[in-house]
């Protein structure tokens, strides 16, 4: 759902909630508003207040990027600030971050922002993409791209089938809570990669509690389940939208062959 600055409040909310799968009537009724005067706001008819706006982007759980969209389109000043990482007022958050990482040594960590992006690594994550092709890693490196391209890991994944269809899962699930078109693009670039292992909906293997990653390396093979980390109760876009990938050793051969390099 692209946001088109000409369009009306009333229009954005119309197809958030639609995009929601939500009536005026489940809408009004979770916002405690009327539905008549819900309805007056998506025919334009009457002009929501600014807390107004606020308040219904909430109910719908909007990311901070789409409820600075609908202001806008309201007619007020964005409330969210977008600083860019490497601006000082960010120096805090790139300590943080850096801290997780290198905290997470010897096992793999990652940070990303929204469009999966690498925006820092440790230098555990960098040893296991050896053979990965240069033109994958040059920045703006995509985390997804490099997992699943056939220049990428993806021939050294041991079970590509099921973590492909666990990474487009994911994936699917960020553009229905963003509508962001260019995460859609992505997930239609990535469904295009060639796989020659089935892409189980559901993990059929009783032993797994999480959905591995195995990933063949040339002395061993390695098995990974992560974790995500964000911050917690952002008021900035950037920091809102990253998000730190950590990996734990599945099994003791894992965590020892990290543990000896």
């Amino acid at each position: 759902m692209a946001y088109a600055p000409e369009r009306s409040v009333g229009a954005l909310l119309r197809q958030w909630r639609e995009h929601r799968r939500l009536s005026q009537l489940d809408l009004s009724l979770q916002a405690e508003v009327s539905t008549r005067h819900l309805s007056f706001v998506e025919t334009g008819r009457s002009a929501p207040s600014r807390e107004m706006v606020l308040h219904l982007s909430d109910i719908l759980g909007l990311p901070l990027r789409e409820r600075n969209q609908m202001l806008l389109a309201a007619g007020y000043a964005p409330v969210y600030s977008r600083t860019a990482l490497d601006s000082p007022r960010m120096t805090a958050v790139r300590t943080a971050v850096r801290q997780v990482l290198t905290g997470h040594e010897p096992y793999p960590a990652v940070a990303v922002d929204r469009g999966w992006h690498l925006v820092d690594a440790n230098d555990s994550l960098r040893a296991l993409l050896q053979g990965v092709a240069p033109g994958l890693l040059a920045p703006p490196a995509n985390v997804l791209r490099i997992s699943l391209h056939p220049d990428g890991l993806a021939p050294r994944i041991v079970n590509l089938g099921e973590w492909r269809a666990h990474l487009l899962a994911r994936l699917r699930g960020q553009i229905t809570l963003t509508a962001d078109e260019k995460l859609a693009a992505l997930h239609d670039e990535l469904s295009a990669y060639p796989c020659a292992q089935p892409e189980p909906e559901i993990d059929q293997h009783a032993a797994d509690v999480v959905v591995p990653l195995r990933l063949r390396t040339r002395d061993a093979e390695l098995a990974f389940f992560g974790t995500v980390t964000t911050f917690g109760t952002p008021l900035d876009i950037t920091v809102a939208e990253l998000a730190i990938e950590s990996f734990f050793p599945a099994d003791q051969a894992t965590a020892e062959a990290l543990r000896g390099r």
